[in-house]
């Protein structure tokens, strides 16, 4: 990735395009037409209220992220996005049960206008969803057709100058890539013969990256985290990123676990459970789908504690996740923790966690921060493999063979100097000697 000569401004109106417009893309749209006018702040949100130092800390210089970095302004995102349901986005809202009347009412005129475009769906794929508002074609090429069409005729008819996507559909079974994944030729060709291995979230992908649309991936699934997406990202100077929103629990774990380690405290187990009553929380109660979910989960420990390094203290971790479906709590999901440490001498301690959440609130700022990002990604001239991106993601993709970075404040760290690379700003090492020489 080269540094950029310059960063083109953000002209123009940008459509975010929204695989699934359930509880999270709804929540986020009632949100940024809430601030739009005043009512509300984007809390939550790094682009919008995230700050970024600049030079020495006796310079002085701490302006916000929106200020600094080209970003496009909310005032010019236009929504879009497809689903299996017709509901419109005020309906789907409703349904969701996340936002209060007092919060829809407002803009229930602006909301009800967002109708979503017919889905891909094979049902093979996300078996306990059954919806009837979806497209047809003779093989998945076709489908793919379809797509294009789509994104191509949302730009023109709501007079936008570039598009980003951000999957926010359901947990797909899980997959792991297969022949058909390998390359650009491998992949077409599995489309025009209907491969069982090509899921509903790759046909999306595709479609954006034949477009040069910026696509993130806020699931598990196997979308954008193969050969051919990633060859095909590189050829049309498209950037994608993914995977898996990092919203509750997870992101509790990316907090602590580093400290633990900075600490020098030993972990012997940690057990996590979820309970989630929302369209996620049923559709990950399939074993398929929920294997796709413990997967992402459990990489995160591993990785920041490099028990290879440790193993003394991280060696023998016993980690288990586990999410039950409870309709009753709906968006309000439950993240339960017992962690069982050791210290000096090996005296055994214990850390519980009780985060009671709100899914949809959490992940909504995280899909504008990737939407306006992918942008700015773009007409930076990046492509391929995001990683500065991985704050945002359970399982933050990389280059081939390179282990993921999971430690939320190296993360943020990493975002942090992009921008600052990416504007011709000097990186930030927090070394500071050049206080007391």
């Amino acid at each position: 990735m080269q540094r950029p000569d310059k960063v083109s401004i953000a002209n123009g109106k940008l459509a975010v395009l929204l695989p699934g417009m359930g509880a999270v893309s709804t929540t986020l749209m009632a949100g940024v037409l809430l601030a739009n006018r005043g009512l509300v702040k984007p809390i939550g949100s790094i682009t919008q209220s995230g700050t970024i130092r600049l030079g020495k800390r006796t310079d002085n210089r701490v302006p916000r992220i929106k200020d600094f970095a080209p970003l496009a302004r909310l005032e010019d995102i236009v929504f879009g996005g497809w689903d299996l349901f017709p509901d419109n986005a005020y309906e789907a809202a409703v349904h969701a049960k996340v936002l209060d009347a007092k919060d829809l009412d407002p803009i229930k005129e602006e909301l009800s206008a967002i109708k979503p475009m017919k889905a891909v769906f094979y049902p093979e794929f996300v078996k306990r969803l059954h919806g009837t508002h979806v497209k047809t074609a003779p093989t998945k090429f076709e489908m793919v057709e379809q797509l294009r069409a789509d994104i191509r005729n949302f730009i023109k008819d709501n007079g936008c100058s570039r598009a980003v996507c951000v999957w926010c559909g359901s947990t797909e079974i899980y997959l792991e890539p297969g022949p058909v994944h390998q390359s650009i030729a491998a992949f077409e060709k599995g489309l025009r013969d209907s491969d069982p291995s090509i899921a509903n979230s790759m046909m999306y992908a595709w479609a954006c990256l034949k477009e040069g649309v910026p696509f993130a991936n806020g699931a598990p699934n196997l979308t954008v985290d193969f050969p051919a997406a990633i060859e095909l990202a590189r050829e049309t100077q498209t950037p994608i990123c993914g995977k898996d929103f990092k919203t509750g629990q997870t992101f509790m774990k990316t907090m602590l676990a580093p400290g633990l380690k900075a600490r020098g405290l030993g972990v012997r187990g940690w057990f996590s459970t979820n309970i989630l009553g929302n369209r996620d929380g049923e559709v990950l109660d399939e074993p398929g789908s929920f294997r796709s979910k413990e997967v992402s989960k459990l990489g995160a420990l591993e990785s920041i504690f490099q028990p290879e390094l440790n193993p003394e203290l991280y060696g023998d971790l016993y980690h288990k996740v586990r999410i039950e479906y409870y309709p009753p709590r709906g968006d309000a999901k439950e993240g339960w923790d017992n962690i069982d440490i050791f210290g000096w001498l090996g005296y055994p301690m214990q850390i519980k966690i009780d985060f009671l959440c709100r899914d949809s609130i959490l992940a909504a700022p995280l899909v504008l921060d990737l939407a306006l990002f992918g942008d700015l990604s773009k007409r930076a001239g990046f492509r391929g493999v995001q990683e500065w991106l991985s704050f945002y993601f359970k399982s933050p993709q990389t280059a081939e063979g390179l282990y993921p970075e999971h430690d939320v404040f190296i993360q943020s760290m990493k975002l942090k100097n992009t921008l600052r690379w990416m504007m011709g700003e000097e990186l930030i090492t927090h070394l500071g000697n050049e206080y007391y020489d």
